[in-house]
């Protein structure tokens, strides 16, 4: 009998009312405002009536480098969140809201997948209440302010070969990278090349999910840059008077989502930063709330512990003021193989059908990826988890191998099979964590605001992605000279590089060292409070595939959503 889909799994789901929910994290009733039976908004006043509470355990769950296939965080996130409640321990999960565009794509939703999702699952892949239209809209505002300035004559001197704000849209669509604009009669607009970023990758929807305040909100939303003058200065969305009106689109969605797992764990659900070339993390006014509502917090950090999670200890944690007191490290035995060198994983396509051969010897050979990520986390002062997210192919010698290499590095390990068994398949993981927890913990932060941006740039590259060094283009030079003098050294950097390897260089696997981190150029998202400098070619606007999700999505006769993983 072949294993249920996760629709099939969530439609069967016995959901609890969401007063329920927030019955277990003590929040009253006042302060949610229903949309619809499984989804509600948390209202911000929620964050001022909870601050006598005590803070609990603070945990982030990374990943081990990726295969383009995913190593299951979410899954992992889930099936901790509901082994606690089967241990004893009151736990909250706080979650990325995920993009449309994945979803009718090729990677699938975030909700989870088998016995550990969050529902309803329909609602968090599809719309869920709005948010990613209104970072759209907020968005799109600001572009239609800024062509319309320069219609309107350019007041302030932009420079037209130096206007960054671009444009946005919730769909995987490559033919909208670059566009021409304002192509019509003279009343259409003025002539120029632009394009369009995935929803995810707005500079909006990172400030959205740093912001700690709707005054934070507005403040952020001023100080977005949307390009420089003939002289060099910046022009923000202040200056075309656009913050307040984008403020009032994002006042609604700035208040977090609560849901519920299939086992009514309760889940805040917030925001949806791309982790590329964002933080990749969800928002610090969700776990801010979720501090105060329970023992255990778990949240997720996109992509490898190099990414997501060196961005959660050093921008996200450097604006919630919060600490982790443990990093939960998902591995599988199919990625530590494909790190190996001597596999090939393509998304989409079926696994090389020796990949599920048992082969420990394969599993050793990649287990530099799995040391590497290890001291990322430990570098920052937390100690790790390492979770073996188990497949049913896997075998037992390379779960045994994946034990001995965590435990030489000095971390904590379990065997996962939350997919299957839900919470009961991940209650040694939580055992494991809460013990990582009553730790006493060491966390610090990679580098201090008084670092330069180069300095700050090299620290991450050596430190983490273990680099012989860092070299810049000439553009790249110009511009972190600029951001410097225009005031922008103490920000944090968020590099953007390829997520499929620690390096920026996607075709070297394992843990490479000695290699050059080039830096193309550098950008800065002043209002969400970063720069990231890009290394290689980063697409913000993703494309369909030639077998798009969205081609088996659809409505059966009785209304029902068919095809939806």
């Amino acid at each position: 009998m072949s294993f249920p889909s996760d629709i099939d799994i969530a439609r069967r789901a016995h959901l609890v009312p969401l007063s329920d929910i927030a019955s277990q994290l003590n929040l009253p009733a006042e302060f949610l405002e229903a949309y619809g039976p499984g989804v509600a908004k948390i209202k911000l006043g929620a964050l001022e009536a909870l601050q006598s509470r005590p803070s609990g355990k603070y945990v982030v769950v990374t990943a081990i480098t990726p295969t383009p296939l995913g190593e299951g965080k979410t899954t992992t996130s889930v099936g901790l969140g509901q082994a606690m409640g089967r241990i004893g321990q009151k736990a909250v999960l706080t979650l990325r809201q995920p993009s449309m565009g994945p979803t009718f794509g090729i990677k699938g939703g975030a909700a989870g997948g088998g016995y550990s999702q969050v529902v309803p699952m329909e609602n968090l892949n599809l719309h869920l209440t709005g948010d990613f239209h209104a970072v759209t809209a907020a968005h799109n505002l600001l572009a239609a302010m800024l062509d319309n300035h320069l219609f309107r004559g350019n007041e302030l001197g932009l420079d037209f070969d130096n206007i960054t704000w671009r444009r946005a849209l919730d769909v995987n669509d490559r033919s909208l990278r670059a566009i021409a604009i304002g192509r019509g009669g003279k009343m259409d607009g003025v002539a120029r090349d632009t394009g369009f970023d995935i929803t995810a990758a707005s500079e909006v929807m990172a400030l959205l999910g740093l912001s700690t305040s709707l005054k934070d909100l507005r403040q952020r939303l001023g100080r977005i840059v949307v390009g420089y003058t003939t002289i060099g200065e910046a022009v923000t969305a202040e200056h075309l008077r656009a913050a307040g009106a984008m403020a009032v689109i994002l006042k609604d969605a700035l208040q977090p989502n609560l849901m519920q797992t299939l086992e009514n764990t309760p889940v805040i659900v917030h925001t949806g930063p791309f982790g590329n070339i964002a933080t990749g993390n969800s928002s610090v006014m969700g776990d801010l709330m979720a501090m105060r509502m329970a023992d255990y917090v778990i949240t997720e950090a996109g992509f490898g512990a190099d990414m997501g999670a060196e961005r959660f200890f050093n921008i996200k944690c450097r604006v919630s003021g919060l600490k982790p007191d443990a990093a939960v490290l998902v591995a599988t035995v199919r990625a530590l193989k494909a790190h190996s060198g001597e596999y090939k994983i393509v998304a989409g396509r079926p696994l090389p059908p020796e990949l599920l051969e048992e082969n420990p010897e394969h599993v050793l050979a990649g287990a530099a990826n799995l040391r590497k990520q290890i001291e990322n986390v430990q570098v920052h002062g937390v100690s790790p988890v390492v979770a073996i997210n188990a497949f049913p192919t896997d075998h037992a010698s390379e779960h045994e191998a994946i034990r001995r290499i965590a435990q030489e590095m000095g971390a904590r390990v379990a065997v996962c099979t939350h997919f299957a068994d839900g919470g009961a398949g991940a209650i040694e993981l939580a055992h494991a964590v809460v013990e990582a927890c009553n730790e006493p913990t060491t966390f610090s932060m990679l580098y201090p605001d008084s670092f330069s941006l180069r300095e700050k740039i090299e620290k991450v590259a050596t430190s983490i992605y273990g680099a012989a060094g860092v070299e810049y283009s000439d553009l790249a030079n110009e511009q972190l000279d600029r951001y410097e003098h225009l005031g922008m050294g103490h920000l944090p950097v968020c590099i953007a590089k390829t997520h499929l390897s620690i390096s920026a260089d996607p075709t070297l696997k394992g843990a490479p060292t000695g290699h050059i981190l080039r830096v193309r150029e550098v950008r800065a998202s002043v209002g969400a409070g970063f720069v990231y400098p890009i290394c290689g070619d980063m697409s913000t606007m993703p494309g369909l595939g030639s077998a798009p999700a969205a081609e088996s999505i659809d409505l059966d006769d009785e209304g029902n959503i068919v095809g939806l993983f």
